[in-house]
C-alpha cells in the first residue's frame, strides 16, 4: 500500500450530519447524492465523505476509535473560537502534540476531527 486516498464514514442521520459539517465546522461540499456527501477542506486539498449505512447500525455507536486529522492554515485558538461561535458543543482544548498544536471536536455520530496548527 502506498497511501490513503479517501475515508468515508457512516452516519445516522445524513441531512444532520451534512448541517454539522458545512454550517457548523465550515466544510463545503463537493458532490452530494442520495446516499452520500463527499466534502473538501482547506481548499480541497483534504477531502472525505458521510454517508448512510452500508448495513445496519441500530444500538451500534459508530466513532469510537475513529479519528481523522486535517492540518489546518488558520491558528487554532482562532479556529477554536470560531467554531464555538458556531455552535459546536463539544470543542476540546488546544494540546501540544509532536506534530503541532492541536483540538479535537466529536461530530454527531462520535466520529473526532483533529485539527492541526502544524509546526
Amino acid at each position: 500500500m502506498k497511501q490513503l486516498t479517501f475515508a468515508s464514514l457512516q452516519v445516522k442521520d445524513l441531512e444532520a450530519s451534512k448541517a454539522f459539517y458545512t454550517e457548523k465546522l465550515g466544510f463545503e461540499i463537493a458532490n452530494t447524492n442520495p446516499q452520500a456527501c463527499v466534502f473538501t477542506y482547506n481548499g480541497g486539498q483534504a477531502s472525505f465523505a458521510i454517508r448512510t449505512p452500508l448495513e445496519p447500525i441500530e444500538g451500534k455507536e459508530l466513532g469510537i476509535g475513529v479519528a481523522l486529522w486535517f492540518a489546518v492554515n488558520d491558528n487554532v485558538d482562532e479556529l477554536t473560537q470560531k467554531l464555538i461561535e458556531n455552535g459546536v458543543a463539544e470543542v476540546g482544548s488546544i494540546i501540544e502534540t509532536p506534530f503541532g498544536r492541536a483540538f479535537h471536536v466529536n461530530d454527531l455520530d462520535g466520529y473526532k476531527l483533529t485539527f492541526l496548527e502544524s509546526k
